[in-house]
C-alpha cells in the first residue's frame, strides 16, 4: 500500500549535525528531508515555497534562538516542530520552554562519528520525526507512515507475569506511560492531584538529563512532590517519580506492605529506553490488583502490551481518549488490545484516578 512520506525540514547552524540528521532521516523510507537550513532566515526562504511536515530545531543559533523561532512559526504557520538540542543539564530550562511554546517532542543531537550511537539513534529520531508529523495542529491530518521496525519486548527484561494474584494492601501504586504531547499532558493530570495523592510512577519518552529539569518544574507546580526517580526510592502517597530519560528502565518492586523502584540498565524494548512495557510489566508482577496502570498521548505501542498485562493482573487501567491526545498511537494500541478498562479524557484522568485508588 503507497504512503506519503513526511517532509522534513531540518534548521540547525551545524553543518555536521544537518549532515547527519539528513542522513538519518532520509534513511527512513517513510521520511523525505525537504532541505537543510543554517538558521530560522533561511528557512523561512523555504517554509514559503513548500511547508513541511515536521521541522526539526536546533535551541541555540545565530541572529536568532530557536525558542523565538518557534512562538513566531506557530503564531504565523503552526507545524510540528520537534527540537534538537546537546541537552546540557542547564539547557534543559530552555526545551522546557519550547515544549510549553508548543513543540511537539525532543531529541539529542546525534554525536557524529560514535557508531553504536546512531544505530540505536536511528529509530528514536525517525520514530520520533513520524509522531510529530501525526500531531494535532489544528485540523492538521496525520501523514501516513511506513510500518515499524522489529524491536524487542519487555521479555528482554523481565519474565512475563506469573498469573498469581497479588494481595491487596492499604495503598495503591499508579503508574503512567506517556510519549509524543506527554509533558504537557502531564502536567495538567498532576497539578489537578491533592497532596495526599497515590504514589506515581512515570515513564516520558525523554532524552537523558531532561527529566530532572523537568521533575523540578512540576515540583514547583504541584501540591504532590515530584522528584526524578532513584534507584530504590518509595513509591509513597504524595510523591511522584519521574523515570530517568534515556539511559535505564525503571521498575516496580515489592518489599513487604510497600513498593519501591528500581532503575535498571537494559536493552530498547518497544524501541526505548525507559519504557513503559517494562514498567508495566513489573506492575502486574509485583503489585497486580494493588495497581492503577494509565497509558496516554504518544507515538507507537510502547505500554499496549504491559497494560494489558496489568489488566490480566487486576489493576485498573485508564487510556486517554482520541480527542485529547496529541497522538492517539500508544492509546489506540492499548485499547484495540483490550487493555484499558476504561477511555477518557485528559481533564478526566486525575478525577478518575483518585475515585478508583479512594479507600
Amino acid at each position: 500500500m503507497s504512503f506519503r512520506k513526511v517532509r522534513v525540514l531540518i534548521i540547525d547552524d551545524s553543518a555536521s549535525v544537518r549532515q547527519a540528521l539528513t542522513a538519518i532521516l532520509s534513511a527512513d523510507p517513510g521520511i523525505e528531508v525537504i532541505a537543510a537550513a543554517a538558521d530560522p532566515f533561511a528557512a523561512a526562504r523555504y517554509i514559503q515555497a513548500e511547508v513541511p511536515d515536521v521541522i526539526t530545531l536546533d535551541v541555540e543559533m545565530p541572529r536568532m534562538d530557536g525558542v523565538t523561532f518557534l512562538r513566531r512559526l506557530m503564531a504565523q504557520c503552526p507545524t510540528p516542530v520537534v527540537m534538537c538540542s546537546s541537552l546540557v543539564e542547564e539547557g534543559s530550562e530552555t526545551l522546557l520552554q519550547a515544549l510549553e511554546a508548543g513543540a511537539v517532542d525532543v531529541f539529542l543531537k546525534p554525536r557524529v562519528g560514535v557508531a553504536d550511537h546512531l544505530v540505536e539513534a536511528h529509530a528514536q529520531i525517525c520514530e520520533i520525526v513520524k509522531g510529530a508529523a501525526q500531531a494535532r495542529l489544528g485540523a492538521r491530518r496525520p501523514a501516513r507512515t511506513a510500518s515499524p521496525q522489529a524491536r524487542l519486548t519487555a521479555d528482554a527484561v523481565l519474565p512475563p507475569p506469573t498469573g498469581r494474584a497479588m494481595s491487596r494492601t492499604t495503598e495503591m501504586v499508579v503508574c503512567i506511560g506517556a510519549s509524543t504531547g506527554g509533558t504537557e499532558a502531564l502536567r495538567e493530570v498532576l497539578t489537578a492531584l491533592p497532596a495526599n495523592a497515590p504514589g506515581i510512577v512515570v515513564v516520558q519518552h525523554m532524552p537523558e538529563n531532561f527529566t530532572r529539569a523537568f521533575a523540578r518544574r512540576l515540583n514547583d507546580l504541584c501540591e504532590v512532590d515530584v522528584k526524578e526517580a532513584e534507584d530504590g526510592d518509595t513509591v509513597m502517597r504524595g510523591h511522584v517519580l519521574i523515570a530517568p530519560g534515556g539511559l535505564r528502565h525503571i521498575m516496580v518492586e515489592r518489599q513487604g506492605a510497600r513498593y519501591v523502584v528500581a532503575v535498571r540498565e537494559g536493552p530498547l524494548v518497544s524501541r526505548h529506553r525507559p519504557s513503559v512495557d517494562v514498567l508495566f510489566r513489573s506492575a502486574a508482577r509485583n503489585a497486580g490488583a494493588n495497581a492503577v496502570g494509565i497509558i496516554m498521548t504518544g507515538m507507537g505501542d510502547d505500554g499496549a502490551r504491559g497494560l494489558l498485562e496489568m489488566r490480566q493482573a487486576g489493576a485498573r487501567t485508564f487510556a486517554q481518549d482520541e480527542a485529547t491526545s496529541v497522538v492517539f498511537g500508544m492509546p489506540r494500541e492499548a485499547i484495540a488490545r483490550g487493555a484499558a478498562e476504561r477511555v477518557v479524557s485528559l481533564g478526566a484522568i486525575a478525577r478518575d484516578l483518585l475515585h478508583v485508588t479512594a479507600r
